[in-house]
């Protein structure tokens, strides 16, 4: 009996997908702010200089400094150089 509630318990743990978040990386010599809509959620963020922030787990848009806005899964990596954003 304990063993079936346990299975009942771990298969869907198991089962789940990998949240992945979006890696952003400021290289600027400034701290960024970053405008992040998620789940119709609008949050300024603010990048240190030479940090990294993980963001938009469950995808986002993410406006730059420089104004673009760029859709985002979940799974990017991303370098803020002179205030515009590089997808990798």
């Amino acid at each position: 009996m304990m063993a079936r509630f346990a299975a009942v318990l771990l298969v869907p743990l198991l089962a789940s997908p990998a949240v992945q978040a979006a890696s952003i990386t400021n290289t600027d010599p400034a701290a960024v702010v970053l405008v992040i809509t998620e789940s119709g959620q609008r949050v300024e963020v603010v990048v240190d200089a030479g940090a990294s922030e993980s963001l938009c787990s469950s995808g986002c848009f993410m406006t730059t400094p420089d104004g673009d806005r760029i859709g985002l899964d979940g799974g990017e990596t991303i370098e803020i150089v002179k205030g515009s954003a590089v997808v990798k």
